[in-house]
């Protein structure tokens, strides 16, 4: 295979009196012209970057990726628009939204929700028959005489209500949350705050005792409910605030007189006597036992009497908070 000629960038000068005839005649037909120094030195670097491409394309091609990548980036998030970032008005529009779909139960009723399984209902029968003997009007006049409310506090079936609500009945029954029913019997008594004890004989599944809480940080004003049996509906729950402390009672008839007392303002009437007062985490603090009514009609005037807890754990021989 015939090569073609290399040229070298320098010329040869002819041997003196030698002739050259048709030299560059010689030349033309033999290869084509040299090209001109400038135009050699000007296609150089080009065959160079030619001859560096071919020989080392992914480094080249990695080394202009990086080059470009941070360009494209900034380009990128120039051109995006930019995230606003979430403030406290979104989250607290975001959590208006949902409450409006499920609105919470309020803190009175989760407290009743905490302790109504506790809550029993207490009868004092007057005489020996048994309850379901007794004619309709007979036992209805018994109950208005003797219906209370009890809240257990242990669960073997201690449970807590008020002395006048068995005094002087022949037999207790005790209807529990989930309508269980039992005979109980008195165990305990502490008349000087009108609390008594009870043992109920047979006990529901699962029976749940209330969880009691001290009075000593309890203050006026704090949100509390009052839970029972008032003439004999419920249980029922109402709702207000503690009214005052370390307060007194007398009885209408002079006989008894209570110290040390809970004065609040949710609703009680006969049949709540012996329910738990409640706070808003559903601890017992005190014991309804008495309400306020010059009037002497034995309705709510907005003033409500309960037994610390304190007096009342210790009548079932519980240790003191």
């Amino acid at each position: 295979m015939k090569k073609s000629p290399l040229y070298s960038r320098s010329r040869r000068s002819a041997p003196a009196g030698a002739a050259v005839p048709n030299a560059s005649a010689a030349v033309d037909s033999a290869a084509p012209s040299a090209p001109a120094p400038d135009e050699v030195s000007a296609a150089t670097p080009d065959s160079r970057r030619t001859r560096l491409l071919k020989r080392y394309p992914v480094a080249i091609g990695a080394f202009l990726g990086a080059l470009l990548a941070p360009l494209l980036l900034v380009a990128f998030t120039t051109l995006q628009p930019g995230q606003r970032p979430i403030t406290q008005d979104d989250i607290d529009s975001a959590v208006r939204a949902s409450l409006e779909k499920e609105p919470l139960p309020s803190a009175a009723a989760r407290a009743y929700e905490t302790i109504l399984p506790s809550v029993v209902r207490v009868i004092g029968l007057m005489d020996d028959k048994d309850e379901k003997e007794v004619d309709e009007n007979a036992e209805q006049k018994a109950m208005e005489r003797s219906l209370g409310t009890g809240v257990v506090i242990i669960d073997n079936g201690t449970i807590l209500t008020n002395l006048h609500v068995v005094s002087g009945a022949k037999r207790v029954r005790v209807r529990f949350a989930n309508g269980h029913e039992s005979e109980a019997t008195v165990v305990g008594a502490q008349p000087e705050n009108d609390l008594a004890v009870l043992r109920a004989s047979n006990l529901p599944d699962d029976l749940e005792a209330a969880t009691m809480r001290s009075t000593a940080d309890l203050r006026s004003g704090d949100h509390v409910i009052a839970v029972g049996h008032p003439f004999g509906i419920g249980p029922s729950v109402s709702y207000g605030v503690v009214s005052g402390l370390k307060r007194e009672f007398r009885s209408s008839e002079g006989e008894k007189v209570l110290t040390n007392l809970i004065q609040f303002d949710a609703a009680a009437n006969p049949g709540n006597s012996g329910g738990p007062l409640v706070t808003m985490d559903g601890h017992v603090v005190g014991i309804v036992t008495a309400i306020l009514n010059p009037n002497e009609q034995r309705t709510f005037i907005g003033i409500g009497f309960a037994v610390p807890i304190e007096n009342a754990a210790a009548a079932a021989g519980m240790p003191p908070f």
